[in-house]
């Protein structure tokens, strides 16, 4: 979220990455540029400092600067279920190596429910992890939705078919993270990275007059209690199932 989370991956997960043994890290990089949106400034400070991959969501497309670097970084997703055979830039899934030299596939898909309609999501996981299990078996899913109802279903529809399907988009980390019966590992909202002394990111006084006036205001970020959150999938890399998932909320010193 903005600067301050860009800090705490700066400060954090160099550390994290080593003290886990971190093989492949992903971020939801949809608002890191002032909270809308990214940039190819933004996505190369991140990519330095030890994100493999950037996933998107409905705030992918608020910085028209964006638009060209989605297009051309291949380390860049956004959701895949745009309306097939439009002009959208860039591509929702790719396989990718970790340090090992493994491969490993990232699908991004984006909800429905309490969000602008796209291509059923269900059906077009289906269609890209057909392409993606010809490559890898391991296969991560950043679900980017509103309602934990979607989340758990598609946790649920997607269990022994993928490694892990991680929820993004609400800023809120949940405390559900759990392998399912089949090998995949779920939480419904990995969390934010970023000043958590807001409202979801931004500055409360700004959010609480707009919810008491009902009129509108111009967001701005949040400073302080910087935290980066998020969860370390173990992985069988035989099977492409996962043996355990933890969570984490670090703060920024």
């Amino acid at each position: 979220m903005g600067r301050p989370g860009r800090e705490a991956v700066q400060h954090l997960l160099p550390a994290i990455r080593e003290e886990y043994g971190i093989d492949f890290a992903i971020a939801n990089g949809e608002n890191a540029a002032g909270g809308k949106g990214i940039t190819d400034k933004v996505a190369a400070e991140l990519f330095g400092y030890g994100i493999n991959v950037l996933t998107g969501g409905n705030h992918s497309w608020q910085n028209r600067e964006g638009f060209k670097v989605i297009q051309e970084e291949g380390r860049i997703l956004r959701p895949a279920n745009f309306p097939q055979g439009q002009d959208v830039p860039g591509r929702g899934a790719a396989v990718f190596q970790d340090r090992t030299g493994g491969d490993i596939g990232v699908l991004n898909l984006q909800g429905r429910i309490f969000m602008t309609p796209l291509d059923c999501p269900f059906q077009s996981a289906l269609r890209e992890i057909s392409i993606l299990c010809q490559q890898t078996k391991i296969i991560i899913v950043d679900f980017h939705a509103e309602a934990t109802s979607e989340k758990v279903s598609m946790g649920w529809f997607l269990d022994g078919r993928v490694t892990a399907v991680i929820g993004t988009h609400t800023h809120v980390q949940t405390a559900d993270e759990q392998i399912l019966p089949h090998g995949t590992a779920y939480i419904t909202d990995v969390g934010m990275t970023g000043p958590h002394d807001g409202v979801i990111g931004i500055k409360r006084d700004i959010v609480l007059e707009s919810m008491v006036s009902r009129l509108p205001v111009r967001h701005q970020l949040a400073e302080g209690n910087i935290r980066m959150n998020g969860v370390i999938v173990t992985i069988d890399p035989e099977t492409g199932r996962a043996t355990d998932i933890e969570r984490f909320s670090r703060k920024v010193k």
